[in-house]
């Protein structure tokens, strides 16, 4: 399972998140990718993932994570986590998602 972040420089909140949301995807499994919208060469890779879940950006959230298998190849999206949210509150989120998929 990985965890993808489609973020904003211009968010504050994608920039707390950033404090920990990779350290907690680790500790529970996942591996991490964060996509930057004005990162476009990783935007240009991982943008067919969003575009399944969100074909107009419509109803995202700041940050919005994707948990999918093979984000490189034929993936699944397996769940998603939308908008910011401490430490304690996402570690739960996240923890949830993965159990349901297991």
């Amino acid at each position: 399972m990985h965890l993808i972040k489609f973020s904003s420089e211009d968010c504050g909140t994608c920039h707390r998140m950033s404090h920990y949301d990779a350290k907690v995807a680790e500790e529970l499994g996942c591996g991490f990718i964060s996509v930057m919208l004005q990162d476009l060469e990783a935007y240009k890779k991982y943008r067919r993932v969003l575009l399944a879940k969100y074909p107009k950006k419509e109803g995202m959230g700041w940050p919005t994570y994707l948990l999918v298998t093979d984000p490189d190849g034929d993936f699944a999206i397996k769940g998603e986590i939308k908008g910011g949210s401490q430490k304690g509150e996402f570690r739960s989120k996240l923890q949830a998602l993965l159990d349901e998929c297991s």
